[in-house]
This record gives C-alpha cells, sequence and structure tokens, in this order.
C-alpha cells in the first residue's frame, strides 16, 4: 500500500543549526551529514533555511567570510508543508518554487524535511506532479 502523506516519506531525524552559529559551521555540517541544505532554528522554531547554493552565491560570491552569521545569507522566506500534505501538493509547491526539498513544520516547529529524492522514489503520484518533478530535475536554479 502507497502512502500520501508526507508524514510517511520525510526525513523526521534533522540536522539543524541556530542563529548562533556561522557560515564555516553551517558548510561542516552539511559535509559531514551530506546534505545539501540545513534548517535554521530558533528554540525549535524553523526561521530559515540554507542551502548549499546559497552559501556559494550569498557566501562565497558575494565575499562574506566563513564566520558570516547565518542570518545574513539563510533565506527567510520559505515555503513549508505539513506532515498531513498530500505528495501531490509536495511536488505541485516544489514546481512552482523551483526547489529540491521542502521543510515539514508543524504548529511553526520542524519535524522534518521532505525532498526531491523521496517523491522520485515513490509510486501513486499523479501524471501531472511527475512531470512538476522532471521540471524541478532538470531546472539549473534549484536549492
Amino acid at each position: 500500500m502507497t502512502s500520501n502523506k508526507v508524514r510517511d516519506i520525510m526525513t523526521s531525524e534533522v540536522e539543524t543549526c541556530t542563529l548562533l552559529d556561522n557560515v564555516y559551521e553551517v558548510a561542516v555540517k552539511m559535509k559531514d551529514y551530506n546534505v545539501g541544505s540545513i534548517p535554521i532554528v530558533d528554540k525549535d522554531k524553523i526561521v530559515g533555511v540554507i542551502t548549499d547554493r546559497d552559501i556559494v552565491i550569498r557566501g562565497v560570491a558575494e565575499k562574506h567570510p566563513g564566520s558570516t552569521k547565518v542570518e545574513d545569507i539563510m533565506s527567510t522566506d520559505l515555503v513549508t508543508v505539513s506532515p498531513e500534505s498530500t505528495l501531490d501538493e509536495v511536488s505541485q509547491l516544489m514546481s512552482k518554487h523551483q526547489v529540491r526539498r521542502l521543510p515539514v513544520v508543524e504548529g511553526n516547529q520542524l519535524v522534518g524535511i521532505v525532498a526531491l529524492g523521496d517523491l522520485a522514489v515513490h509510486e501513486g503520484l499523479d501524471e501531472e506532479s511527475y512531470v512538476a518533478l522532471e521540471q524541478i530535475s532538470e531546472s539549473d536554479t534549484t536549492n
């Protein structure tokens, strides 16, 4: 039986950083855990996300040193989903916003991450959702 809810495919043990961390610490955590994004939390409430692309564009290309505060380069205009969101809703949001990962929140608390790869291996998505996933995969500007 296949699932149609984010809760069933999301990663629930998510590595995070806080506003007290700097860009270097975020980059090391990405390397250590082999991930491309790190949610930024303040007392378990998600306040931003830093992607590997954020570090390259806002941190390196704009000449900010590794000691830059995370809040100086994190994305704060977050698109999130709930654990009860459907997989089709998630794929449509990913396509619309051209992102590969979405934080899963419940009452503003981070409870997981759902990634493009999680959806890609899931069976039971409608045809429109598969098209959306293909568009994200082909894009050069995704997070």
